[in-house]
């Protein structure tokens, strides 16, 4: 897939755990697993807002596009 999802990096950068941010965007461990991992097929912006939210950064911080 070109869309790469770099949560894992933002949570490292931010020093925070699959736990804590499940918590702070209100999603379950398994969802938040299943995009960090890129295996999602898509994600609500309502999400993705939390998310950047949570960990102070840009949609662009977390999804990135990459030639095939």
């Amino acid at each position: 897939m070109a869309i790469i999802v770099n949560l894992d990096v933002m949570m490292a950068k931010r020093k925070i755990s699959l736990n804590e941010l499940s918590g702070r965007v209100d999603l379950t461990l398994s969802n938040l697993s299943i995009l960090k991992t890129g295996k999602a097929k898509a994600i609500r912006f309502s999400t993705l807002e939390a998310i950047c939210k949570a960990l102070d950064c840009q949609p662009g911080d977390i999804l990135e596009y990459v030639e095939d």
